[in-house]
């Protein structure tokens, strides 16, 4: 326990300031523009956050190799992994970035975006869409570093955007008036920071880390790329499902107007907020299972699970505690319409279950990954990110009738099914009998 907190408590300190950023954004633009800037933000922002999850699924793959390898001493691999990690990401954002920019219209059309906010949520994809490659480069160099066992210094990084990013937001948005596209700008602003920052260190730090960065660093390895992909992509498919069926609620939530959309808006932001907690405790867990599997140290491994439960169901009582107790206090905070407000305390207490949920189904997800066992990782994906929300959904709205709640509950229930099934695979102990990554 006290390795796994000195290892997760940086990681959850720079989730935490990352969304909190991405907070301030909600919080400037709901103060000073009103409830269209805010749904505007709302769904501009969804293809970046469609975007992120894969360059986190690459960066969990490369983190959970390196950290095998770290454990296993194989330091000449290691170094041929970093810069293939480094190269693959960044042509997979820029390939990412031109095909959301050629399709915005189409994509804001999908999601049912009120006329009213059209504009705006325009202008914040095509701004956030520059920070793509940013965001991919940030998030490769802290997987490397997490995979190595370093998770204090992104912490310096994310302080840096989001200073930026809180200062640039009251220039842009209160000052200047620029509204979402000054908000997006912000954002980008502050992604350049972080990574900037964090391409510094590595370069500072390469002798510590026994990299030698030349002009032939910058190379892909087919053997390599295999395994990384092998481990990326259902990590990406996981959030992909999961990213895709939360677009189709939301642009089902989209289509009944303003005000259910402003508070499906808020909620989802304080929910993504609550999440980084037990998120940063499972990236920690993940890193650290690499680890020992690499050593062949089973018991070891087998006690990070079961203390990472401990501390995120903590975490996740915590949530709980909020969303019963002060709802429309945390809705308060970006909106100040009052049907917004009132339809907000039903979204916090049915979301309750999904915080539980969350602190179980990821903590023994963390198995499932940092054992490479792929084959699961994808069918637990398709279930969490797809079959689970969007059949559980469509139950409430055809059997149930619960109209526009419907969308919400099968986001609370989502995952039963899949923690179900990661408990049963920890329980087996057949984790214990998969090769390691570099045997594969």
């Amino acid at each position: 326990m006290p390795v796994l907190l000195s290892f997760a408590i940086p990681i959850v300190l720079t989730n935490v300031i990352q969304q909190l950023y991405s907070l301030v954004d909600m919080i400037v633009i709901g103060q000073f523009v009103g409830n269209v800037g805010t749904v505007g933000v709302s769904i501009g922002g969804e293809m970046s956050d469609l975007a992120t999850p894969v360059a986190m699924g690459f960066s969990m793959a490369g983190q959970i190799y390196i950290a095998q390898l770290f454990g296993a001493g194989r330091k000449e691999t290691i170094k041929k992994t970093i810069s293939t990690l480094l190269m693959l990401m960044t042509l997979i954002s820029i390939g990412v970035m031109v095909v959301i920019i050629i399709l915005n219209r189409q994509i804001l059309g999908w999601l049912n975006c009120p006329q009213e906010a059209f504009s705006s949520a325009q202008s914040y994809l095509l701004i956030t869409m520059a920070g793509l490659p940013f965001i991919f480069g940030y998030n490769a160099i802290v997987g490397i570093l997490r995979g190595l066992g370093e998770s204090k210094r992104p912490l310096l990084f994310i302080c840096i955007a989001a200073a930026i990013n809180v200062v640039l937001d009251v220039v842009f948005v209160a000052a200047f008036h620029w509204d979402a596209a000054g908000t997006a700008l912000a954002t980008v602003f502050s992604q350049i920071g972080s990574f900037a920052a964090a391409a510094i260190f590595i370069y500072r730090s390469r002798e510590h880390f026994d990299l030698e960065i030349n002009r032939n660093f910058l190379k892909i390895d087919g053997e390599i790329s295999k395994i990384i992909f092998k481990l990326a992509i259902p990590q990406v498919a996981r959030s992909m499902l999961v990213r895709f069926s939360m677009l189709w609620v939301n642009a089902n939530l989209n289509a009944y107007g303003m005000i259910i959309s402003g508070t499906n808006s808020v909620g989802n932001k304080i929910q993504k907020f609550m999440e980084v907690f037990v998120q940063g405790i499972d990236t920690a867990c993940g890193a650290m299972i690499g680890q020992c599997l690499g050593a062949r140290n089973f018991d070891r491994a087998k006690d990070v699970v079961w203390s990472t439960l401990k501390v995120c169901l903590i975490i996740a009582a915590a949530c709980v505690a909020i969303c019963w107790l002060v709802p429309a206090q945390a809705f308060r905070l970006f909106t100040t319409d009052q049907d917004v407000i009132q339809l907000g305390i039903t979204y916090m207490h049915i979301i309750c279950i999904h915080f539980i949920m969350t602190a179980i189904t990821s903590t023994f997800q963390s198995m499932v990954t940092g054992c490479g066992y792929v084959e699961l990782g994808f069918v637990l994906g398709i279930l969490d990110g797809y079959v689970c929300r969007i059949g559980i959904s469509l139950i409430f709205l055809n059997v149930f009738h619960a109209d526009y709640l419907s969308y919400w509950w099968g986001t609370a229930l989502a995952r039963v099914l899949t923690g179900l099934l990661c408990y049963i695979y920890f329980m087996s102990g057949k984790w214990k009998t998969r090769s390691l990554l570099k045997e594969s």
